[in-house]
């Protein structure tokens, strides 16, 4: 058990809060935001997908960084990571990564970072190897070795202020749920195989038949003619052969196996009482013997913790109390949910200790986290268009089977979430406009079919 008030475990904000996003119009209107997150100021922030969130860097000697230092080595990171979106469409690429492109274009800059002095060069390294951990945990990957370039500019960053649910995430779809007729939703209840282009009957009914099947892992069955599927891309991934019988078409297969899909997790840390000023909202961390330009440790026991990006302080307090959300992505954040909840508290109250400077620093008085990757129906967080796929792939995912237009029966699978929706993936309006999407598929067909 824990004190902790609201801690949200899967999505966090509402990313680009303004009228081109559904999940911000659809909370507006519920009345599920508050007064600040609905200002028309807000609405036309231009934060390209980073909150701007005040905020303090901690070095891992144990001193507060120079704001200065930081925000310049930041804002030389952003021009870089805008001028890596600049290459879709292009014929030539300078490096067939965002990683690579942007090490490429640091390295190119070296000489001239901190002024040519050795050690306020080695610090915006430093701290340019913190914002490519922290641009992992947005693109929910490993390494931006593994992102893409030429696609890399397809997604669509909303304007506005980043804002989060006051009541919690859950308030959306509960209130979206409270339109439907009771029973109609039945949640704990595990799908083993759907089988498609099939003809079943109902015992009792023989005069219909129904293309798809969907048989749970209790046993029970429904029979169907439509079935929207919207499961993570982390467990079609594992588990596309046995969930569909028969097996999907090789091109939905290949762009499954092609895009990516990745962990980022949050570590939440509840304390008495806050050791962090009231305005500071972003706690960073720089390990500052740390280079974009070295090969990264691969031992992950001794260094997974290095990965973190930092805290986010969760507002406002007279609602959360004291409490701290770390951001963690990658092969270490996997790592990280394998270990006990002791191991973790211990390691966390370790490093605040090593980074505030101070030994004496109280341990957090919970610790909360997530384990997308453990998850058997996620395994991981959200998708990113991998090296060797592209937003083609994406759009080859959302398309209904069979694969026939003119198919007697179709529409049998159709396909939606965050994966299938080529410029808002891995977002919550993505996932939403996608569901929307085949929803109106569906509509279109029974419309031109006609009254039943």
């Amino acid at each position: 058990p824990t004190a902790l008030g609201l801690a949200e475990l899967g999505a966090h904000w509402i990313h680009g809060p303004s009228l081109g996003n559904p999940v911000f119009c659809l909370a507006t209107r519920y009345g599920l935001l508050g007064l600040e997150a609905t200002q028309e100021e807000n609405q036309r922030a231009e934060a390209g997908g980073h909150p701007p969130l005040p905020s303090i860097a901690f070095g891992s000697s144990g001193r507060v960084l120079s704001p200065q230092v930081v925000s310049d080595a930041r804002d030389l990171f952003d021009t870089l990571l805008a001028s890596a979106r600049a290459f879709q469409g292009a014929n030539e690429l300078p490096a067939p990564s965002v990683g690579k492109y942007l090490r490429a274009e640091i390295t190119r800059r070296v000489p001239t970072l901190g002024g040519g002095e050795a050690d306020a060069q080695r610090l915006q390294l430093a701290v340019l190897a913190a914002c490519l951990k922290l641009e992992c945990c947005i693109s929910g990957t490993h390494s931006m070795d593994l992102v893409a370039l030429e696609p890399f500019g397809e997604y669509v960053c909303l304007p506005g202020l980043d804002c989060t649910f006051p009541g919690g995430y859950s308030s959306l779809p509960d209130r979206m749920l409270s339109a439907l007729p009771e029973g109609t939703v039945l949640l704990s209840k595990a799908v083993r195989t759907i089988w498609w282009r099939g003809s079943f009957r109902e015992e009792e009914d023989e005069a219909r038949d129904f293309p798809v099947r969907v048989e749970c892992e209790d046993g029970d069955t429904f029979l169907a003619d439509h079935v929207i599927v919207t499961v993570p891309l982390g467990f079609l991934k594992e588990r596309h052969q046995d969930f569909f019988q028969p097996p999907l078409p090789e091109r939905k297969v290949e762009a499954i196996r092609r895009l990516g899909f990745g962990t980022n997790n949050k570590i939440f840390l509840e304390f008495e009482q806050p050791f962090w000023e009231p305005q500071q909202q972003l706690l960073q961390v720089v390990w500052e013997d740390e280079s974009p330009l070295d090969e990264p440790s691969t031992d992950l026991e001794a260094n997974w913790f290095k990965k973190l990006i930092g805290f986010v302080v969760l507002q406002p307090p007279e609602q959360h109390g004291h409490v701290l959300c770390g951001f963690i992505a990658g092969k270490e954040s996997e790592y990280m949910e394998t270990l006990s909840d002791t191991e973790v508290l211990s390691t966390m109250t370790r490093i605040l200790r090593m980074l505030t400077g101070n030994p004496c620093l109280p341990a957090p008085r919970s610790m909360l986290r997530s384990r997308w990757h453990s998850a058997p129906f996620t395994r991981g967080s959200y998708s990113y268009v991998a090296v060797g796929s592209s937003g083609d792939d994406i759009d080859v995912l959302a398309q209904p089977l069979p694969e026939d237009p003119k198919d007697p029966r179709p529409l049998q699978l159709l396909f939606a979430g965050e994966a299938t929706h080529r410029t808002f993936y891995s977002t919550t309006h993505g996932a939403l406009l996608s569901g929307w999407r085949e929803a109106e598929r569906l509509t279109q067909l029974f419309e031109a079919l006609g009254p039943a």
